[in-house]
């Protein structure tokens, strides 16, 4: 009996670190998704504006 609660006590312990190092993981891969998709947007802004300042001035 005592092997058997060792073994689940042991996948507990397991799986939970297990989740603690993909919780790290996925919010490195979230901040680097949310980079990425702020530097598209201001780069796509920025020739918006630079093309209507472009429209004005012909």
């Amino acid at each position: 009996m005592d092997v058997l609660l060792s073994l689940v006590l042991a996948s507990v312990y397991q799986a939970d670190t297990l989740l603690m190092e993909s919780r790290q993981l996925i919010g490195l891969l979230a901040a680097f998704l949310a980079a990425v998709l702020a530097a598209h947007l201001g780069w796509h802004g920025t020739d918006r504006v630079i093309a209507r300042r472009s429209r004005s001035e012909d």
